[in-house]
């Protein structure tokens, strides 16, 4: 096994090294350790310190305050009272920083003895490649005692010797996978060694459930058993030769697990941990377990007991044939301990995509995601160059169910290091939020194999990453789209098209290509939706823009006094029917070149030739008049009173500012449960009211401005009121809005009744005409 990414702190020692104690038989550190302490450390923490930023400065923290002057060197002033002393670090402590910032639970250390091991008989391929001796079958083996409370992880790779023993395990963060690759590559033999560890900590993760540790290992070359023990808190470890004949290469770890820790020798655990971190491990790993094999067998007393009805039945009938008695049997269920080997899956990401079928990618991806469906779409690449990385992203079918919930975490992306499971905890590192629904695995060579969140999130790595996979994910759903069924896609859309209008709020970089993949209803669509190049495909020639209305449902929108005049010209409007909708347009601002014109907005630019411009601006001199007026009452509550030159039959609207936010922004804002009221009030667009020239209450109105009365004025105000619920606004005083209502139709009633009135006066006035008999003298 391989043992040499790692280096115990919480057992090594932290002996005075001064002159006087070189030497001193009292330490339980031997000398070897001793005289590469000072150099190694300073070397772990130098060249290792961009994958340490999380504890790097507890420990140097606890070194300093452990500090201690040690040896009295020789001064090279030439002031004699000038001296010069080293550090040293209790090393127990330094081992306490380095496992407890490196590792958040304790069932990582399973997953890092495990590729140690898988490093070990990957070393052991390699030579027997190059040496052309066979290898025999390589394997791991992981056997839990719960009665002894041990754990055995055990392989049959390269080993160790003793010098390899003691110089593996009696260093801080020594490396034995790195060592060797360093010495292949000085030979020229690196080959296609893949090998995991390069960091040199993992081993002593085993001391966050083990008291003692113990390994023996024998070395590939031959030779004896040699073993080596330490016990957590100790300062010290044992290195002494044992017979074993049960080991003839390979190494052994036993591990006496604390009693917190006395989960990890159930076997049910253990098949689940492997399954989890190892699955993927090129070299079978098998789990000791148990497991009830059913059997038949003869049903003694039931047989003995058909017999005997049997021949009961035939002394009574002996007329008849006896019947022929056959055995009864019974299942019994066998305890049968044995190895099973635990990943049978191979991983799918490094085979060349060319050569998987779809019924396989499906397969993974419900074996992956214990998903039902078949994905929607997936891609399968691989990145060469400076950063190495292989990955396959699927979409899934539907929508999960907990999408909409604010606060969930996305675990959509698994993160491997060289085929060893990390953590399905750094999708928002590679993944940004809009696509957290996007299903993966990404499995890199150029992550150290104690990956935290920190190094993800300051690499230079991981943000190569980022960008491909997000630059891979919207090649992905472009094809989905490109498809020649459009239900396909549109299904697609349906569950997570909120997630791409997201993007187009967030992603800045990618808005061109995300608005490639929106969709939505529009005035010339009917009951489908179309895409905004389909939109632009059907502009007239002319045409300023693509227009785009905001409104609370597709019936709303239809009836909406902003797209009169435009429908009557034949121009096509986009409608957003969601919340988030006008909030993306309005951060995409144009699509190829085109502008997103708001119908909302005051100044709307439409397509018209010379005669209509002149038209407008006569119309707009001679009702000028009222326009001042109208803007006077109103005072402060509009901008301003326009002629309109979009509307059809309504006789007013409202349009707001450019800058501000329009009528269905400000119904959204006014929704939000802690929304901020100073903010509200500042973004609130200002109104502008246009009036329909060609509307008989215009007409009216514009009679009446040379002698208003306050019937005229009274009918401003309600036509102001009216065209705040049109436009889409809240009325701010329902009350005052109710008392015009009812002061008109009082007024209406009133006048109804007089007229009744009258009627009736003038029918009473009337002499009825005297009825005469036939007879005129009777």
């Amino acid at each position: 096994m391989e043992i040499g990414r790692i280096a115990p702190v919480a057992t090594l020692s932290a002996n005075r090294l001064d002159g006087r104690s070189r030497n001193s038989k009292k330490s339980s550190c031997p000398r070897l350790f001793a005289s590469s302490l000072r150099s190694r450390s300073a070397n772990f923490l130098s060249n290792e310190s961009s994958k340490l930023k999380l504890f790097n400065s507890k420990l140097q923290t606890a070194v300093c305050r452990r500090t201690q002057l040690s040896t009295k060197c020789t001064s090279t002033s030439q002031e004699s009272d000038e001296e010069t002393f080293e550090y040293q670090a209790e090393t127990d402590r330094l081992m306490d920083l380095i496992v407890n910032s490196l590792y958040s639970t304790k069932e990582i250390f399973l997953r890092e003895l495990v590729s140690n091991a898988s490093d070990a008989l990957d070393k052991m391929r390699f030579e027997s490649l190059t040496s052309g001796e066979s290898a025999g079958n390589l394997e791991v083996k992981i056997k839990g005692d719960k009665e002894a409370g041990t754990l055995v992880i055990e392989d049959n790779g390269i080993g160790m010797s003793h010098d390899e023993l003691v110089d593996a395990l009696g260093t801080i963060a020594r490396s034995g996978t790195a060592k060797y690759m360093e010495t292949l590559k000085e030979s020229g033999k690196e080959g296609d060694s893949n090998l995991i560890g390069q960091f040199g900590v993992g081993f002593y993760s085993s001391f966050l459930v083990a008291e003692t540790v113990t390994v023996e290992s024998r070395a590939a070359s031959g030779g004896d058993v040699w073993q080596w023990q330490s016990a957590a808190g100790e300062h010290g470890y044992k290195v002494k030769k044992v017979q074993l004949e049960d080991l003839p290469r390979g190494t052994r770890i036993t591990l006496k697990l604390k009693e917190e820790a006395a989960e990890f020798a159930e076997p049910q655990r253990l098949s689940g941990l492997v399954k989890t971190y190892s699955e993927f491990i090129s070299f079978p790993i098998s789990v000791w377990s148990e497991e009830q094999v059913p059997r038949q067998e003869v049903d003694a007393e039931a047989t003995k007991a058909a017999k005997e009805a049997a021949a009961k039945k035939a002394e009574e009938n002996p007329e008849e044939e006896p019947e022929e008695v056959k055995d009864v049997m019974k299942t019994v269920f066998d305890t049968v301990q044995e190895f099973k080997v635990q990943n049978d899956n191979k991983p799918l990401w490094v085979r060349p995509p060319r050569e998987v079928k779809k019924e396989e990618y499906d397969a993974f991806y419900k074996a992956t995601f214990k998903d039902f469906m078949d994905p929607a779409a997936y891609t399968h690449f691989n990145v060469e160059g400076d950063i190495e990385f292989q990955a396959i992203l699927f979409t899934p079918a539907m929508a999960p169910f907990d999408q909409q919930e604010p606060n969930a975490k996305s675990r959509n992306i698994k993160l491997f290091v060289k085929r060893v499971f990390i953590s399905d905890d750094f999708g928002e590192d590679l993944m940004p939020r809009y696509m957290s629904f996007i299903k993966g695995v990404v499995d890199s060579s150029d992550l150290p194999l104690n990956v935290s969140r920190e190094i993800l999130q300051e690499g230079r790595v991981v943000r190569v990453m980022r960008r491909r996979l997000v630059k891979k994910a919207l090649d992905m759903m472009k094809d989905l789209a490109a498809v020649e069924d459009p239900a396909a896609y549109n299904a697609f859309y349906d569950a997570f098209g909120r997630n791409l209008k997201l993007g187009v709020i967030e992603d800045e970089a990618n808005r061109a290509a995300l608005g490639d993949l929106l969709r939505f209803s529009t005035s010339a669509s009917g009951d489908s939706i179309a895409s905004l190049k389909e939109y632009v495909g059907r502009m007239k020639e002319g045409q300023s823009g693509i227009y785009f209305l905001a409104a609370a449902s597709k019936e709303a929108a239809e009836k909406s006094p902003f797209i009169e005049g435009l429908l009557k010209k034949g121009l096509e409007v986009v409608y957003l029917l969601e919340p988030i909708d006008e909030v993306a347009l309005t951060n995409l601002k144009e699509y190829e070149g085109t502008t997103l014109l708001d119908v909302t907005k005051e100044d709307l630019e439409l397509s018209e030739d010379e005669g209509e411009k002149e038209a407008q601006e006569q119309v707009t001199k001679e009702l000028e008049p009222l326009t001042s007026w109208m803007a006077k009452i109103l005072g402060d509550k509009v901008e301003k009173v326009v002629v309109s030159q979009r509307l059809g039959e309504s006789p007013c609207m409202l349009a707001t500012s450019k800058f501000g936010w329009s009528a269905n922004m400000e119904r959204i804002m006014r929704a939000q449960a802690m929304g901020d009221t100073k903010a509200y009030e500042y973004m609130k667009g200002r109104k502008i009211m246009e009036i329909n020239p060609s509307s008989p209450i215009i007409k009216s109105l514009a009679s009446k401005v040379s002698a208003p009365d306050a019937v005229a004025e009274s009918q401003v105000q309600l036509m102001f009121d009216t065209a705040m619920l049109t436009s889409g606004f809240l009325i701010e005083d329902p009350a005052e809005f109710a008392s015009r209502i009812f002061s008109m139709m009082s007024s209406t009633a009133e006048s109804t009744t007089k007229s009744t009135e009258k009627k009736s006066d003038e029918k009473s006035d009337a002499v009825d005409p005297e009825v005469m008999s036939d007879d005129p003298w009777n």
